[in-house]
């Protein structure tokens, strides 16, 4: 029986300090639990479920958290989780004998057990372990919230995912499912003939993004040094030396702000496929997200917040500029630069002196197209002043062969034919210092020794990059980007050393 059932008015110091006193005693009397070195466990609860037909009648013995406990005197059912699930336990002092009852009685919720019995079904057709033997593996020195009220405070939540894990099962079901997302990317890629590699996560210049990184130094060199905030130019390097077909799925770091889509820290897959361009980049993320919802889901129609997105039919495809002419009336083809301007004040969008036309096309597309874009679709054909490392369009320069993938309105995936002559590469770098000097901390800086690399020669090449958490987010329903990130950032509490 727990003290919490005896003592309900005590707080959470003096619940501990009597589980305290229970693990003196025990160490005392040599049977300190923290000596247990390893355990026997044969069986996980939900193989004994699944299993019962070859099972009843044998013993087994099983390991995991006491979670419950339902105390009838000389008789005790406890539920026991493990990483499977959970299973009733029936323990009763003529089996294990009285001096192990007694001790047993002495056990609390939240401790970890092992038990060896047989499996049987009960009374009320309740598939249980009928314990012969048990033994206290690890002593739970703090009191579990109240099961019936459960761990929902989100911030508690997330700061000690630790005991989010134990109280909510769900939460380790969106994390297992995360595990087999990941898993079945590898497994589609390395079909098309991928190799996954890994590239530097310290980097002189971090580059192939608009974000500002984290700076640290390297105490050795005497050198300061960058977060990656990409995979990109390390990736693109390794396609001009003749791998071909390469992809990275790792952390990548940018010093912004947090919201329900954004975490300092994250997971991006990227991956490089020369001879080929943005299409080809189309059609193989369409096929790899519609393989990896029918793998994970059982379906490639899933459900997110209020909506079906429906993953099994083609993709829709629309230019940036015809879908601002379809959500906000506007042809950007044909008003000139200050049209453009005069058009963005006078409907409240705020711009930069710095800002060209395609810049402003860019944010009418944000403020009135990708809300609206629910079920999947393609983003093609971005301006060039927002796509610094993409191949121009040979019939109308001033755009790019980019494209976005979005979903429920949000991106997805950013993908381009990437660029691949060093001359205009060059050129787009002296584009975003100026912008770095006119204020865009976000812009990249010139990368020399990418430079030298794209004049050794790479081939035409499609490249994307895809945000992990943002997909794991769409295909577990799970609403904030925090919700799939074990650990996500947070802000230091007053006492946190």
């Amino acid at each position: 029986m727990a003290e919490e059932k005896n003592t309900p008015t005590l707080d959470s110091n003096e619940l501990r300090s009597i589980r305290l006193q229970k693990l003196k005693e025990r160490q005392q009397a040599g049977n300190d639990p923290f000596a247990i070195t390893t355990a026997n466990q044969t069986h996980r609860s939900a193989d004994i479920l699944a299993n019962f037909d070859s099972l009843e009648g044998k013993d087994v013995t099983i390991c995991g958290r006491i979670m419950t406990w339902r105390n009838m005197g000389k008789a005790n059912f406890i539920d026991v989780h493990d990483r499977s699930g959970k299973i009733q336990v029936y323990v009763r002092m003529d089996d294990v004998g009285a001096d192990v009852f007694a001790d047993f009685k002495k056990w609390d919720i939240g401790d970890i057990v092992e038990i060896t019995g047989f499996v049987f079904r009960t009374k009320r057709g309740e598939i249980s372990v009928h314990a012969k033997s048990l033994r206290l593996l690890t002593k739970s020195l703090l009191p579990l919230p109240e099961k019936f009220h459960g761990l929902t405070n989100t911030d508690t939540r997330y700061r000690q995912r630790y005991l989010d894990l134990i109280m909510n099962p769900e939460v380790k079901d969106t994390f297992e499912k995360r595990s087999a997302i990941i898993r079945e990317i590898r497994n589609y890629l390395d079909a098309h003939d991928f190799m996954e590699v890994e590239t530097p996560m310290l980097v002189q210049n971090a580059g192939g993004a608009a974000a500002r990184p984290f700076l640290t130094h390297h105490n050795s060199l005497n050198q300061d040094l960058k977060l990656r905030i990409s995979l990109e130019l390390y990736l693109k390097r390794l396609i001009v030396g003749g791998m071909e077909r390469v992809y990275e799925i790792g952390r990548v770091f940018r010093n912004e702000g947090l919201d329900i889509r954004h975490n300092p820290e994250f997971t991006l897959m990227e991956l490089y496929q020369a001879y080929t361009d943005y299409h080809g980049m189309m059609d193989l993320m369409e096929g790899l997200i519609r393989t990896v919802a029918e793998k994970v889901c059982g379906s490639a129609i899933v459900t997110y917040g209020d909506a079906e997105l429906d993953f099994s039919k083609p993709f829709a495809r629309i230019t940036m500029i015809d879908a601002v002419k379809q959500y906000a009336g506007v042809d950007f083809d044909a008003i000139t630069f200050e049209q453009a301007k005069a058009l963005a004040t006078e409907r409240g969008i705020a711009f930069e002196p710095r800002h060209k036309k395609g810049d402003i096309l860019n944010l009418f597309f944000e403020e009135y197209v990708e809300d609206k874009l629910i079920q999947p679709t393609f983003v093609m054909d971005y301006p060039i002043e927002v796509s610094p490392l993409t191949k121009r369009k040979p019939d109308k320069p001033d755009f790019t062969e980019r494209f976005e993938l979005f979903a429920y309105g949000r991106e997805l995936a950013n993908a381009y034919s990437e660029l691949n002559d060093p001359i205009d590469q060059r050129y787009r770098f002296e584009e975003q210092e100026k912008q770095f000097a006119a204020g865009d901390e976000e812009a990249n800086h010139t990368d020399e020794d990418f430079l030298t690399a794209l004049e050794y020669g790479m081939p035409p090449t499609g490249g994307v990059g895809m945000g992990i958490d943002r997909l794991v987010m769409l295909l577990t329903n799970s609403p904030a980007i925090r919700d799939v990130l074990l650990f996500p950032t947070m802000k230091s509490l007053p006492n946190d050393k």
